[in-house]
């Protein structure tokens, strides 16, 4: 499975408009959580562990998990 890296910079696109992309930087991590920023503001958030082994890449949610959130992936 992929893993968030410190210092590695991840992206995700919005489903509703392509051309809208979010870009955070992990700055920290621990085997359950990470820590991102996108320049403005920081969160720790928790990986997702059934939507990762479905993946085969950490997945979270930055902005929260409704319908149609957009998704976080290592790669």
């Amino acid at each position: 499975m992929k893993k968030f890296e410190v210092n590695g910079i991840y992206t995700m696109r919005s489903i509703c408009n392509h051309e809208c992309v979010w870009r955070y930087i992990v700055i920290a991590r621990t085997a359950a959580t990470i820590t991102v920023t996108d320049g403005e503001e920081t969160k720790t958030l928790r990986i997702n562990k059934k939507c990762s082994e479905y993946y085969g890449a950490e997945t979270v949610y930055p902005m929260g998990r409704y319908s149609m959130a957009p998704v976080l992936h290592a790669h």
